[in-house]
C-alpha cells in the first residue's frame, strides 16, 4: 500500500507508532420498519430491555475503574449514565414506537438524530462537542439492539500490541476496554480540542489526533501509522525512512518526558529569577488530584458548567445550591489551602436552560454566560451563593466571562452583594473577601481595560475566544480552521496591552486559554510579560521547562521587536527563533 499523511486536530501531544485497529461504529443505517398494533408493546420491552443492559455494562465498566484511572474517565461514565437515564432516550423513542410504530432501532436512531441536530447550534465549542455523548450512548444501546460483539471480543492479543485505536469516534467506557491492553494513541474522524475524546487523551498522556474527516475509511485493519500529536498529522504506512525518524524522535520524548518528572517540586523560576505562577484548568472537583501531583500553585480555571450539563441538557432542571455548594468544596479541600478560580456558568441562548426556550439565530453574538445570568437571576443567585460559602473552607476566587460593558459590572458586582447579605441573614459563614476577577475574551473588554481595572481583583484572558472574536473565525468550522491564528498581530496587540496595562496598574492577569499550555509560545508570552498561565494539568510540566530555561533580559527585547512585525511568516519563524535562546 502506498504511503500518505492525514491532517486534522492535534488534541494530545506526543508521537505514537503502531497498528490500526479500526472499531466499527454500530450501524447507523438501521433497518426501518413499521410494527404491528399487536406487536408494539414488545418492541418496546426489546428497547427497555437494551436500555437496561447499557446500564448495567456501564456500572460493570464503572465498579471495575483502576484506582489510578484519570478522574475524568469515572465523571464521563456518570455522564452517559445521566443520559441513559434521561426521559430524552429513555422514554421518547418509547413515545415514537408507540405513536409511529416504528422498530426499536428506528425509533432510538430518530431521538438520537434530534438532539444531535438540537447541539450543532450550539456555539460553545466545549457543550457543543457534547453531541459526541448523546450519539455514543445511542451507539452502545444499538449495539445491543443489533446484537454487534463488544470490543473486546474483536481484539486478539497480537492486534492489541502496538494499538493505535481509529474510529469515527469512540466513548471514553469504550476507552475504558482498552485499558488493560497495549495501546499507544487515538485517531477520530470527528472531534476537536473539547472533545471527550481530547480530554481522556490528554489525562492519559497519550497522542491523539481527532477531526480526520475519512481517516476511519482510508485506513485498514493492521496498518502502520504514526501519530505526530505535536503537528495534528497521521502517517498510514510510512517507508522505512520516515519510519526510523519518528522512531528517534519517539525515543528523545520518551527522555524528555523522564527528565520532566522531575520538576513537580521546582519552583517555576526564570534563569534570570522571575517567578511565575503556573495553575491547571479542570472541569471536575477529581480533576484536582492531577493537578496537586504536578505541582500546580492552584486552580485558574474551573469551568462550572460541569455541574448543569447532566441536568439543563437532559433534564430539564438546575442543580441544587447543595450540589453545587458540595461540588466547590470539594475542589476547595482538595487543593488544600491552593487558590480555586471558579468561573461562573457559560451557557446561552445557543443551549438554553429551558429546552422551550426560542434560541438566538446568531448564538455567538446573542444571550450567553454573564448576559444570560444576569437575565436569569435566580439561577444566578444560586450559582453564587454556593461559590460564596465554599469560600468559607479554603481560598476561592470568583471569575465572571463574557463582561463587555460596565453595567455588566455593575450588576454583577451588585449580584454578588445581595449574595453575601442573604448569607449574612443566614447567618452562613463565607469569605467577605473574596476576590472577583473579568474574564478578557472580547476584544471591546480589552479596548475598554481601564474599566475592568477599576472594578476587578484580577483578570484571565481567555484567548480561545479572543482570538475567535478578534478574527470572526469559528475554530471548530473546518471550512474557516486554518484562519484561527494566535500569533495573528491584531491578537498580539491586544494581549500586549492587557499585560502592560495590568501591570501598571497592580492587577494580576493570567491566560487560561489553550496559548497558556501551548509550549511553542511560552516564551513569547513571558516576554510580552505575562506572569501566570492556568492550562490543563497534562501541559504544566513541559511549560515549567521552557520557563526554567528562559531569559527574560533576552526574550523581552527579542519579543519587542515581534510586536513591530506584521507578517504571519516572520512572526512565526520570530516566535520559533525565541525557543533557541
Amino acid at each position: 500500500m502506498t504511503s500518505f499523511t492525514l491532517h486534522g486536530i492535534p488534541v494530545s501531544r506526543g508521537i505514537a507508532i503502531g497498528r490500526a485497529h479500526l472499531l466499527a461504529p454500530a450501524a447507523l443505517d438501521v433497518q426501518h420498519y413499521l410494527i404491528a398494533d399487536d406487536q408494539v408493546e414488545a418492541e418496546v420491552a426489546r428497547l427497555q430491555s437494551a436500555i437496561a443492559t447499557v446500564h448495567t455494562e456501564l456500572q460493570a465498566i464503572w465498579n471495575t475503574l483502576p484506582k489510578d484511572a484519570p478522574a475524568e474517565l469515572g465523571a464521563f461514565i456518570d455522564v452517559h449514565a445521566l443520559i441513559l437515564s434521561d426521559p430524552m432516550i429513555s422514554e421518547m423513542p418509547l413515545d415514537i414506537i408507540r405513536s409511529r410504530h416504528y422498530n426499536a432501532e428506528w425509533a432510538l436512531v430518530t431521538q438520537i438524530e434530534e438532539l444531535s441536530s438540537q447541539f450543532e447550534e450550539i456555539e460553545d465549542a466545549y457543550l457543543r462537542e457534547r453531541k459526541s455523548d448523546i450519539e455514543q450512548v445511542g451507539e452502545r444501546i444499538l449495539k445491543v439492539l443489533t446484537g454487534s460483539a463488544s470490543l473486546l471480543q474483536k481484539v486478539d492479543g497480537d492486534a492489541a500490541v502496538s494499538m493505535i485505536v481509529v474510529a469515527h469516534d469512540i466513548s471514553p467506557a469504550d476507552m475504558l476496554q482498552f485499558r488493560d491492553r497495549s495501546f499507544n494513541g487515538f485517531i477520530t474522524d470527528v472531534g476537536g480540542q473539547n472533545s471527550h475524546t481530547a480530554i481522556v487523551a490528554r489525562s492519559l498522556d497519550i497522542p491523539a489526533t481527532v477531526g480526520l474527516s475519512n481517516a476511519s475509511q482510508l485506513i485498514e485493519q493492521g496498518d502502520w501509522l504514526i501519530i505526530d500529536g505535536d503537528a495534528g498529522v497521521v502517517v498510514v504506512d510510512p517507508n522505512p525512512v520516515v519510519l526510523n525518524q519518528y522512531r528517534e524522535a519517539q525515543a528523545r520524548q520518551l527522555r524528555d518526558r523522564k527528565k520532566l518528572g522531575k520538576l513537580k517540586k521546582m519552583p517555576a523560576v526564570t534563569l534570570d529569577g522571575i517567578t511565575v505562577q503556573l495553575l491547571a484548568n479542570i472541569e471536575l472537583p477529581d480533576d484536582c488530584s492531577h493537578a496537586m501531583e504536578v505541582g500546580a500553585h492552584g486552580i485558574g480555571l474551573f469551568r462550572s458548567e460541569f455541574l448543569f450539563l447532566g441536568h439543563t441538557n437532559y433534564a430539564s432542571k438546575l442543580p441544587s445550591e447543595e450540589e453545587q455548594f458540595a461540588a466547590y468544596k470539594r475542589a476547595v479541600v482538595a487543593m488544600k489551602g491552593r487558590p480555586v478560580t471558579i468561573r461562573t456558568l457559560d451557557i446561552g441562548s445557543d443551549k438554553p436552560i429551558d429546552e422551550d426556550e426560542q434560541t438566538s439565530l446568531n448564538p455567538a453574538l446573542g444571550l450567553r454566560a454573564i448576559r444570560y445570568c444576569l437575565a436569569e437571576p435566580q439561577m444566578f443567585m444560586t450559582q453564587l451563593r454556593a461559590i460564596l460559602r465554599a469560600s468559607a473552607f479554603g481560598p476561592i476566587k470568583l471569575l465572571i466571562p463574557m463582561l463587555s460593558h460596565a453595567f455588566e459590572i455593575q450588576q454583577t458586582l451588585s449580584m454578588i452583594e445581595q449574595a453575601k447579605a442573604q448569607l449574612r441573614v443566614a447567618r452562613i459563614k463565607f469569605d467577605n473577601e473574596i476576590p472577583v476577577g473579568a474574564m478578557i475574551e472580547v476584544p471591546a473588554a480589552a479596548l475598554a481595560l481601564p474599566m475592568f481595572l477599576e472594578h476587578m481583583d484580577f483578570l484571565s484572558v481567555g484567548t480561545n475566544d479572543l482570538i475567535q472574536y478578534t478574527l470572526a473565525i469559528d475554530r471548530v468550522d473546518h471550512e474557516v480552521a486554518h484562519l484561527y491564528d494566535p500569533l495573528h498581530p491584531a491578537v498580539l496587540h491586544l494581549l500586549s496591552m492587557t499585560f502592560s496595562m495590568c501591570a501598571k496598574a497592580g492587577v494580576p492577569v493570567s491566560v487560561c486559554g489553550e496559548m497558556a499550555g501551548d509550549i511553542r509560545l511560552t516564551r513569547l508570552l513571558l516576554g510580552m510579560g505575562l506572569r501566570e498561565f492556568s492550562m490543563h494539568p497534562s501541559q504544566l510540566l513541559a511549560v515549567k521547562y521552557e520557563i526554567l530555561n528562559s531569559d527574560l533580559s533576552a526574550l523581552t527585547p527579542k519579543t519587542r521587536r515581534i510586536m513591530r512585525l506584521y507578517e504571519p511568516r516572520a512572526i512565526a519563524e520570530a516566535v520559533e527563533q525565541l525557543r533557541s535562546l
